[in-house]
């Protein structure tokens, strides 16, 4: 009950009615009917988002936005704690959640931030088209285009939506909508700028980070190399099957993607966790021919081997190789994959095929009747 009653404190205090006893969290805030964000308590918890917006316009990660922040929140300046970012959902999630609240009632307070956070996002995007996992930009590996945990395509979804102009974000306008469309465009094309290709040419994947400037796949934390991502990838990938009028290059792009999952699939073993013989937990990977597919979440540069590494940064292929600590702690493996191959590029190459034959159709028709006397 604490973010319920700090909540109504809240809303108290800027003259807000209080909370029902329905209590709905964070992480269920974006999934209520739209009648809901016409509500009390949808306009309490956008309010309390709003203070926690910092003043680059974007918000902090790993942040339950529902309990408002306190003097210590807001006084300690910790990197990671109160910076703006799109790690971890941030920022994307609170401006979908304040669209909704706007589309259902206006409030000049709430649009004013809605506004400067989607501005903070076109301005955090590179000339290339990445984006930084932090902005302003923080020295070391914050300013890498960051694919890590979708953080880039988190942001370019959002873009992408918001410039159709379709609820929620009918609101938003022109002039937004454009440079969003825009934005979203150059993220694409780094996207295809970034995609790796092996030592024959052929398009695979890409990395959870690539370097700002060479655009290479590039280190983050020490347990994070320069690799090809099996987990990263999907989402990106995802994201290229989504586009309506994909061009050439990005189904090129698709197709190489798959073609590489396709490759290092690990079958005949089950990844899970268990308790070692002093009761700590553990992960480890067994072999079990009814397992579903893996996919590694670090493929080596060159050779496609699933990497291991811990947090003395020395290469292991093995996941029993590195110290229990990043075992318990990190997810080395992903099943993420298997959707994608089994549903999402289906459904893809169906709906191209079905385009091509009636684009094909089409053309041959005006070609008859251009032929016509």
């Amino acid at each position: 009950m604490k973010s319920a009653v700090r909540l109504m404190t809240a809303g108290l205090l800027l003259g807000v009615p209080a909370l029902s006893a329905a209590e709905v969290t964070w992480k269920t805030a974006l999934v209520q009917p739209v009648e809901w964000y016409a509500t009390t308590p949808a306009r309490t918890l956008a309010d309390s988002v709003l203070l926690y917006q910092t003043p680059s316009g974007g918000w902090p990660k790993n942040t339950d936005f529902s309990d408002p922040p306190t003097d210590e929140f807001l006084e300690d300046v910790r990197m990671d704690h109160r910076d703006a970012t799109i790690d971890n959902n941030a920022t994307t999630t609170p401006l979908r959640y304040l669209a909704r609240v706007l589309s259902a009632a206006n409030d000049e307070r709430t649009r004013a931030a809605f506004e400067r956070g989607f501005d903070y996002l076109l301005a955090a995007q590179y000339e290339n088209g990445g984006w930084p996992q932090y902005y302003p930009l923080r020295e070391g590996y914050y300013t890498r285009i960051t694919y890590n945990d979708n953080a880039m395509v988190n942001v370019l979804e959002f873009l992408r939506d918001a410039a159709r102009g379709e609820p929620p974000y009918s609101f938003v306008n022109a002039d937004r909508r454009a440079r969003a469309a825009a934005a979203v465009a150059k993220g694409i094309d780094c996207i295809l700028r970034t995609q790796v290709r092996d030592a024959e040419g052929r398009l695979t994947a890409w990395c959870a980070q690539h370097d700002e400037t060479t655009l290479a796949p590039a280190w983050a934390r020490n347990f994070e190399p320069p690799s090809l991502s099996g987990g990263e990838s999907v989402g990106i990938t995802r994201f290229l099957v989504a586009i309506e009028q994909p061009s050439p290059e990005v189904r090129t792009a698709v197709e190489g993607a798959i073609a590489w999952f396709e490759k290092v699939k690990i079958t005949g073993l089950r990844y899970e966790g268990f308790k070692d013989a002093e009761g700590k937990k553990d992960r480890r990977v067994v072999p079990d021919p009814a397992a579903p597919p893996l996919w590694a979440r670090f493929y080596e540069l060159g050779t496609d081997r699933p990497l291991f590494m811990g947090r003395d940064k020395a290469v292991h292929y093995a996941l029993a190789e590195i110290e229990r600590e990043r075992r318990a702690g990190y997810s080395y493996y992903t099943t993420n994959a298997r959707t994608l191959l089994d549903s999402h590029y289906p459904r893809w190459r169906k709906r191209l095929e079905k385009a091509d034959a009636l684009a094909a159709k089409t053309a041959e028709k005006a070609k008859r009747s251009a032929s016509k006397p």
